[in-house]
């Protein structure tokens, strides 16, 4: 499978979530569809993962196609004003009650059954804000 995590994007302030983003990308041949996928965060070096929740009802991701998945929830004022769904890439609100991204070395891993499906890992300074490895 050839779905990844393209952007990573923190939210300005811990209250508003729909500042805080991810963008997967599926760069494969054939559709991917994310329902029952589980997203989870943890730190670098570290084996202790927290479950951020399942993907349901999910979305079909055509390939070539992005989507930005939001933090927060729609339509709540206190959670900060979403980015316009411009250049094709479409909004999709997790519903998190809070935002998980921890700065330098947060690492998010998307799960089918179990079994990892991409992993990015978040560093600032970076364009995307996404750790680019060598090779």
């Amino acid at each position: 499978m050839a779905i990844r995590f393209v952007e990573i994007h923190p939210a300005t302030e811990a209250e508003l979530l729909n500042t805080e983003w991810v963008v997967l990308e599926n760069d494969g041949k054939q559709p991917f569809q994310t329902r029952g996928c589980g997203v989870t965060v943890s730190m670098r070096g570290q084996t202790k993962r927290s479950v951020l929740g399942v993907i349901d009802p999910g979305f079909l991701l055509a390939p070539g196609e992005k989507v930005r998945m939001l933090t927060g929830s729609p339509g709540k004022e206190g959670e900060g004003e979403p980015p316009p769904e411009t250049d094709g890439i479409k909004n999709y609100y997790l519903l998190l009650p809070k935002t998980y991204l921890r700065g330098a070395g947060t690492t998010l891993t998307m799960t089918l059954r179990g079994m990892p499906v991409c992993k990015v890992e978040h560093d600032p300074a970076a364009p995307q804000g996404v750790v680019v490895k060598a090779g």
